[in-house]
C-alpha cells in the first residue's frame, strides 16, 4: 500500500526537524502513543493504540529515522504488531520552506497483515492520511508550546542538540488527551451495552426453555 500528501506547518524548517527528532515531542503527537523509549540513537520502542473502522487495538513497535539529512530529508521505518494485525512502513519525509512556514511531504510504502488488513485500501489510505495530518499538526502545536514556555533569540546548535540527547533506556509517556479520554469512555458505554444485552438474552433464552 503506498501513500503520499503533504502538510504545511506554520513554523520554520528548523524548528519542525528539531522537534520531530525530539521524542519528547513524538511521544505527545503521535496519534494514540501512549510510551516511547529510546533504544538507540533515533532509535525507539513504543506503544501505540490505533484502528481502522471497528479493528482497534495496541500495537507495540518501533520507529527509526535514518538517512538523516538536516532540514532537508529522513527516512522513517515503523513496525508494529498487536491484537488486530501488523504493520511495516517506510516513510521518506522531505521539509522545504512555504510562505513562512515548513511543507513537509511525505511518500510511505506499507505492509499490513492481519485483521487490519483486511479492510479495504480506500479505507486505510484515508485513514492513514487523516493520521499523518493530525501528526503533523500536533508537532506544530507542540512548537507553538515550546517557543511560548521557553522563549529564545538563539537556537542551540547541533552539537548542543546532540549533548542533550536522552541515554538509551529512557522513557516518554504521553499525557491524557481529551479525544483519548471520550473513547475510553465510550469503550465503557459500549462494554456495559454488551454485557446487560448478554444478560437480557440470557433472560429471555431461560425463559423460552
Amino acid at each position: 500500500m503506498k501513500i503520499s500528501g503533504s502538510v504545511t506547518v506554520p513554523h520554520p524548517v528548523d524548528a519542525v526537524w528539531d522537534a520531530i527528532l525530539d521524542p519528547a515531542v513524538l511521544v505527545r503527537t503521535i496519534p494514540g502513543c501512549s510510551r516511547l523509549e529510546t533504544v538507540g540513537e533515533n532509535s525507539y520502542a513504543m506503544t501505540v493504540t490505533a484502528g481502522v473502522a471497528a479493528i482497534k487495538g495496541a500495537y507495540d513497535g518501533t520507529a527509526v529515522l535514518s538517512d538523516l539529512e538536516p532540514g532537508k530529508s529522513l527516512l522513517m521505518r515503523l513496525t508494529g504488531a498487536g491484537a488486530p494485525g501488523t504493520i511495516d512502513a517506510t516513510v521518506g519525509v522531505t521539509f522545504a520552506e512555504a510562505d513562512g512556514g515548513t511543507e513537509v511531504s511525505y511518500d510511505a510504502d506499507a505492509i499490513v497483515g492481519g485483521m487490519v488488513g483486511g479492510v479495504g485500501q480506500r479505507m486505510l489510505t484515508s485513514v492513514s492520511k487523516r493520521m499523518a495530518g493530525e501528526f503533523f499538526t500536533r508537532v506544530g502545536d507542540a512548537i507553538g508550546g515550546l517557543e511560548t514556555a521557553s522563549p529564545s533569540d538563539t537556537a542551540p546548535s547541533p552539537v548542543e542538540r546532540a549533548e542533550t540527547r536522552p541515554a538509551p533506556g529512557t522513557v516518554f509517556t504521553a499525557p491524557a488527551r481529551q479525544g483519548d479520554r471520550d473513547e475510553f469512555m465510550k469503550g465503557i458505554a459500549v462494554g456495559a451495552g454488551l454485557v446487560l444485552l448478554g444478560v437480557v438474552a440470557g433472560r429471555l433464552f431461560g425463559r423460552g426453555r
